[in-house]
């Protein structure tokens, strides 16, 4: 059975550095991206359109390749994520996590006994990749390899930081940050970028505490950096869609500058 890369990465110590993925659900993108140097993809599904169907082929292709995503669903609940780890997913990143006890939810889901009750579908599937062999006979595996981020998007969450973060299963924080500033009313203000910034030492912080992943985003290299600098495990660098926009906008400019 396949294992997941990411983890293995993590745990070699090596720094993991991705995009988002919004828009293209082709999953010929993993062979692009991999092909560039990139360790993972963050596949959005709460605020982009990836149908079901084309999120398990897209985690049939990440698995061929060894080159894993993480994907945020709609919502962290029980239905989502069986459907999702089923299909042959190995990494989570699930919004709005505001409690410990949203957390636990979350590991008793997505992992097998001991650790959880996550639903047993047997062998002969995406996740296992179709190795036949005693029921259970995986589980302690796809424990091991499941990999769970938590994302922190509200002034409860950081209030429950520290007891978000220690939730044995829960292997990583981020925050959003747009989410997390109209929660604080600061979206818009001069104060956004500070605010944020604060909270998101906050965040390493209670990480380091905890034992728990960092996960960031950056949308400039100076930014990526600093944050790999800081001691993030999980760099996500912009997303294909803004990544397309500033290089056909980057060609137009120069052209025009020619004329």
């Amino acid at each position: 059975m396949k294992r997941n890369p990411l983890r293995k990465g993590l745990s070699e110590g090596r720094q993991q550095i991705g995009t988002w993925i919004n828009m293209v659900h082709n999953p010929a993108i993993l062979r692009l991206l991999k092909s560039v140097g990139l360790d993972y993809a963050r596949v959005d599904m709460e605020h982009a359109f990836v149908s079901m169907e084309s999120m398990a082929n897209m985690a049939l292709m990440a698995r061929a390749l060894d080159f894993p995503i993480v994907v945020r669903p709609p919502e962290g609940n029980r239905e989502w994520i069986t459907r999702l780890l089923d299909g042959g997913v190995w990494n989570l990143q699930i919004p709005q996590v505001d409690t410990a006890g949203q957390a636990e939810a979350v590991v008793e889901a997505a992992r097998y006994a001991p650790m959880g009750m996550r639903g047993m579908v047997g062998n002969l599937a995406p996740h296992a990749d179709f190795e036949a062999g005693p029921s259970g006979s995986n589980n302690a595996v796809e424990n091991e390899d499941v990999h769970i981020t938590a994302m922190m998007e509200s002034s409860e969450a950081f209030s429950n930081i520290d007891e978000i973060a220690s939730v044995p299963g829960i292997d990583a924080l981020t925050l959003g940050p747009a989410d997390l500033a109209q929660n604080l009313g600061v979206l818009g203000t001069p104060d956004q970028e500070k605010v944020i910034e604060e909270h998101t030492q906050r965040l390493f912080e209670a990480a380091k505490r905890n034992g728990c992943h960092v996960a960031a985003r950056a949308d400039s290299v100076d930014l990526v950096r600093k944050r790999l600098g800081e001691g993030a495990e999980l760099i996500t660098y912009s997303a294909e869609v803004g990544v397309l926009q500033a290089g056909y906008a980057a060609f137009l400019s120069e052209l025009q500058a020619g004329a």
